[in-house]
């Protein structure tokens, strides 16, 4: 069993890799996305009250890891001319197959987040759910700035250190051996996961409970493969960091943004929005 801990630039670099495996691998498992899973009420959920889902429209955007393109249909929906999808993964195309109908209105990048560039830049980049599984993502901060025309915006979700203690606590040392388990094992162990969060859902409705919000408010309103890929993809990447909110900020900050505004979203997690200037 080999355990991927990051030290130096080249163990980045094979950390990164290894991530952008593994989501290639779950990506082209997990190729649909119907359902509330990707609705414009979920991307609501992760974008307000920092972004209104309602401003979308006419905009061209950047998403930054778009996998099996859940963002840019979600994206679309809601109104936006143009979006230009980023993947490195072995899911791109998963990514082409999800999106050919809107061919007209997508641009496919098979790279790496700091590989985004544009011919016209773009009126807002989005990553979400994807920025806290590089090592260091500040390149990919950077591109996404240059990739902006004047007063264009970055909103990025990441998952967040504060509200998240218990669970860590429990969650980290179960991930040091899912991470590295067969797809088959770690299936069969998000099935289990699952019932025990139906059970615990049905304690958040007598108790406030620890992350009750978003237990009921999102992930209870999933489909039940939803619910599990959900589990699969907490356990199966390689790297995940948890950013506090001075960190989420200065992600931002220290790569050229300004006026930087967090949303604590259902008390476990960042959503954060940042202007070019």
């Amino acid at each position: 069993m080999k355990i991927w801990r990051s030290h130096n630039s080249e163990d980045k670099l094979a950390t990164d890799d290894k991530t952008i495996a593994d989501f290639g691998e779950q990506w082209t498992r997990y190729v649909d996305n119907s359902g509330f899973y990707g609705s414009t009420d979920l991307l609501a959920d992760y974008i307000e009250p920092l972004f209104p889902v309602q401003n979308l429209v006419g905009l061209k955007i950047g998403d930054i890891g778009s996998g099996s393109g859940r963002i840019v249909r979600m994206l679309l929906e809601a109104g936006a001319a143009h979006v230009v999808a980023v993947e490195p993964s072995d899911a791109f195309d998963v990514l082409k197959s999800n999106t050919a109908d809107r061919s007209n209105d997508v641009t496919l990048i098979h790279g790496t987040g700091d590989q985004l560039k544009v011919e016209t830049p773009l009126d807002l980049v989005v990553s979400l759910g994807v920025l806290h599984h590089i090592v260091d993502p500040a390149s990919t901060v950077r591109a996404a700035r240059a990739a902006l025309g004047p007063g264009g915006k970055m909103l990025v979700w990441l998952y967040g250190k504060e509200g998240n203690e218990a669970y860590l606590a429990i969650a980290e040392p179960i991930r040091i051996i899912t991470k590295n388990l067969p797809h088959w094992a770690l299936s069969a162990i998000c099935y289990l996961a699952d019932a025990i969060l139906r059970a615990y859902i049905g304690l958040c409705r007598l108790f406030p409970l620890p992350m009750r919000g978003y237990l009921q408010g999102v992930y209870g309103k999933l489909a039940p493969d939803k619910r599990r890929l959900v589990i699969y993809d907490q356990l199966n990447p390689a790297y995940a960091k948890y950013y506090t909110e001075a960190e989420a900020i200065a992600l931002l900050e220290a790569n050229g943004f300004k006026d930087v505004q967090t949303h604590w979203r259902h008390g476990y997690s960042w959503t954060v929005i940042g202007d070019a200037p």
